[in-house]
C-alpha cells in the first residue's frame, strides 16, 4: 500500500483475484479512514460503458476528491482498451495508489512493461493448493481428501457446489467454455475453434509428456487434422496467455544448455484438464506429475526439465541459488520402476537435495542409496522442504 508501485493480480479465470482485489478494498478502508476508493469491475454489467482509455480517464474523474488519497482498483482491466495509459498517467499522482487484476500473460509483459518505465508489481495468483484445498471444504488432510483433490481440482468456488461429479464437472467444463471463448477465441480472433479444442484435448492426454509443435503435427496430420507448425505454437502461446498451461522448457543437466524442441505442458488447474477429456484412474500419473510442479511453482521455484545422458529428470526446481531434483511416478511397486526412478538421479554428480514422490508408500525405508521417498501426500503437506 502508498507504493509507487501499480500492484497488478494475474492469473487464471476464477481462481480468486476478484476476491482478493476486493479483500484489499477492505483493509485499505480500515488502514486510512478517510481513503477514496474508485472500484471498476469490468466482469459487472454496471461498468459496461467503460470500454476506453477515454471513458476510464472520464469515470475515475468524476470519482476521485482532493485532499485523500484516492485508491484505484479495477478488475479484469484487460477489458479496457489503452487502459495502460491511464494507469502510467495516475500512478504519477502523488495521491493515487492502483491496483488491478488482468487474465493475459502478456498484458504486463514486452512493449507494455517498458511503456509503464518499470512502475509495476506482478503478483502471480494460482488455484488453491492442496492444504488450502482443505482449509476451503473443511475436510481432513487424508488420502480420500486427496483423491479429491486430484480428480477437481483447486478452484476456489467448487466449496460452494455439492460433493457430486456431474455438478462439479458441469461447473468445471462452464469455466472453461468461458476461458475457451473469452481469453482465447475472443481476444486472438482463433478462427479454427475445433482445432484449438483438439490441440487441447491432445495436450491433456499427454500432461508431462515431451513434445515440439513438429510432433503435435504429425500426430493431427495422423488425425487427418492438417495444421503448419507456426500455426499450432501461435495456438500454444494464447491458451499459455491465458494462464491455462505452463510450459516448461528442457535443460541439459551438464551443460546446463536450453534444448531448443521438446518442451513440457502442465495445467494451470489439474480439475480443468480433467474437464477436457474426463478424470480416468489411468492418467492418474500425469496428473499427480501436474500437481507436483504446481506445488514446486508456488512454492516460489523456477522450474525445468532435465536431460542427462538419455535419461529424463522431471523437475529441476532453484530458488535462492539452491536447487532440488525430483522425480515423479505413481507406484514404487515394481523394481524396475524403482531402478529407474532413483537411478536417474543417481546419475546426477553434485551435493544437492534429490527426492522421488509417488502416489503409494514406499516398502523400504523412506530412503534409497541417499535419495529421500516422499508419498504425494506427504510432500504436499510437509513444511519441511519449503
Amino acid at each position: 500500500m502508498r507504493k509507487d508501485l501499480i500492484k497488478v493480480l494475474t492469473g487464471q479465470r476464477r481462481v480468486g483475484k476478484s476476491m482478493i482485489l476486493r479483500l484489499i478494498g477492505e483493509e485499505i478502508r480500515i488502514k486510512d479512514e478517510t481513503s477514496n476508493i474508485i472500484f471498476i469491475d469490468k466482469e459487472d454489467y454496471e461498468y459496461d460503458f467503460i470500454k476506453t482509455h477515454k471513458e476510464l480517464d472520464e469515470y475515475i474523474k468524476s470519482k476521485m476528491k482532493q485532499g485523500v488519497v484516492n485508491y484505484l482498483l479495477i478488475d479484469e482491466v484487460q477489458e479496457i482498451d489503452g487502459f495502460e495509459m491511464i494507469l502510467r498517467s495516475y500512478n504519477k499522482k502523488d495521491n493515487f495508489d492502483i491496483y488491478c487484476t488482468g487474465s493475459n500473460a502478456k498484458m504486463f509483459s514486452g512493449e507494455l512493461a517498458t511503456f509503464l518505465s518499470g512502475r509495476q508489481i506482478i503478483i502471480h495468483v494460482g488455484s488453491l493448493s492442496f492444504n488450502e484445498f482443505c482449509v476451503f471444504h473443511q475436510l481432513e488432510k487424508n488420502r480420500d481428501t486427496l483423491m479429491k483433490y486430484i480428480r477437481y481440482g483447486g478452484l476456489p468456488y467448487l466449496m460452494h457446489l455439492p460433493d457430486d461429479d456431474d455438478v462439479r464437472f458441469e461447473y468445471l467444463e462452464n469455466i472453461f467454455s468461458t476461458i475457451l471463448l473469452r481469453d482465447i477465441i475472443n481476444r486472438h480472433n482463433v478462427r479454427d475453434s475445433r482445432f484449438l479444442i483438439d490441440l487441447l484435448r491432445f495436450l491433456a492426454d499427454n500432461t508431462g509428456s515431451l513434445f515440439s509443435a513438429n510432433k503435435i503435427s504429425k500426430y493431427l496430420k495422423s488425425q487427418n487434422i492438417t495444421k503448419g507448425v507456426s500455426a499450432i505454437l501461435n495456438y500454444l502461446s494464447y491458451v499459455e496467455d491465458a494462464y491455462f498451461i505452463n510450459e516448461v522448457k528442457r535443460v541439459d543437466i551438464r551443460g546446463k544448455k536450453q534444448f531448443e524442441v521438446g518442451e513440457k505442458y502442465y495445467f494451470e488447474d489439474v480439475g480443468l484438464r480433467n474437464a477436457i477429456v474426463g478424470f480416468r484412474m489411468q492418467d492418474v500419473e500425469k496428473i499427480i506429475e501436474n500437481i507436483v510442479f504446481l506445488h514446486l511453482r508456488n512454492s516460489g521455484y523456477k522450474i525445468s526439465i532435465g536431460y542427462l545422458e538419455n535419461r529424463e529428470i522431471d523437475f529441476i526446481a532453484e530458488k535462492n541459488n539452491e536447487r532440488i531434483y525430483v522425480q515423479v511416478t505413481y507406484l514404487l511397486s515394481e523394481r524396475e520402476t524403482i531402478e529407474r526412478e532413483f537411478g536417474n538421479l543417481l546419475k546426477i554428480k553434485d551435493n544437492y537435495p534429490k527426492y522421488v514422490v509417488s502416489f503409494d508408500e514406499f516398502s523400504t525405508p523412506n530412503t534409497y542409496k541417499g535419495i529421500k521417498h516422499f508419498t504425494l501426500f506427504d510432500f504436499l503437506t510437509s513444511e519441511v522442504l519449503f
